[in-house]
C-alpha cells in the first residue's frame, strides 16, 4: 500500500483516507484513487459515476441517500473545504442514527469513504468548494431519501460561525427527521 493512509472512525465503516502527495517548486502530483491500494485498505468496491459540484459560503447539501439503490462514496475537496458528515441509517447497526464528520478540504487533501445505506451531507466553510464524489451505483432521482439537517434527534454539531448565512435548498428544509424516517421503515 503506502501511497494512502486510511484512519477508521468511530463508526464501522467510515474511513479517511488520505492520499501520498509529491510535491516540489512546480506542484504536486497525487493519485486520487487507485483500485489496488483501496482494495488492500479494505475499500474494493467498484464505482461507476463520478460528480462534481460547485457551491458558495454557507451553502448546505443534505442529508442525501437512495433508498432501493444505495451508493458507496468515495468523496473529497478539490477547492475550498467543507464539513462533511455521514449518518448510519443501517439495519441493526449498533451506531444506527449517529453521525459523523470531518473536514475536507483541498488543502488537506482528505478524502472520506461512506458506504452504502449512510445519509450524507456538507456545509462549505470556504468562500467556495467544489466536492468530487465517485460513486458505486447510478443516480435514480426517483429513489431519493433525506433526513432534515437539523434534525436534533440526530444533532449534528455544523461548525457554523457566527453570522454565517445558510443556503438550503426547499427540498433539503422539508425533510423528516430520523424518528419519521425509522417509523416509516417499520411500517413497511
Amino acid at each position: 500500500m503506502g501511497k494512502i493512509t486510511v484512519e477508521t472512525c468511530e463508526i464501522e465503516g467510515l474511513k479517511i483516507i488520505t492520499p501520498s502527495v509529491f510535491g516540489d517548486e512546480r506542484g504536486y502530483f497525487m493519485e486520487t484513487y487507485q483500485y489496488n491500494d483501496f482494495k488492500e485498505a479494505g475499500i474494493d468496491q467498484i464505482f461507476v459515476q463520478d460528480n462534481q459540484s460547485a457551491s458558495k459560503k454557507g451553502v448546505l447539501r443534505g442529508l442525501h441517500f437512495q433508498i432501493q439503490y444505495p451508493q458507496d462514496k468515495l468523496v473529497r475537496v478539490v477547492s475550498g473545504e467543507v464539513f462533511d458528515v455521514a449518518v448510519d441509517l443501517r439495519d441493526g447497526s449498533e451506531t444506527y442514527g449517529k453521525w459523523f464528520g470531518v473536514r475536507l478540504s483541498a488543502e488537506n487533501k482528505k478524502q472520506f469513504f461512506i458506504p452504502k445505506n449512510f445519509a450524507h451531507g456538507f456545509l462549505v466553510l470556504s468562500d467556495y468548494a467544489e466536492f468530487a464524489y465517485k460513486c458505486t451505483d447510478f443516480y435514480h432521482p426517483n429513489d431519493e431519501g433525506g433526513l432534515l439537517w437539523s434534525d436534533p434527534d440526530i444533532g449534528v454539531d455544523w461548525p457554523i460561525p457566527e453570522g454565517m448565512e445558510l443556503t438550503i435548498s426547499e427540498k433539503d428544509q422539508v425533510w423528516q427527521g430520523i424518528r419519521a424516517f425509522t417509523e416509516g421503515k417499520r411500517k413497511q
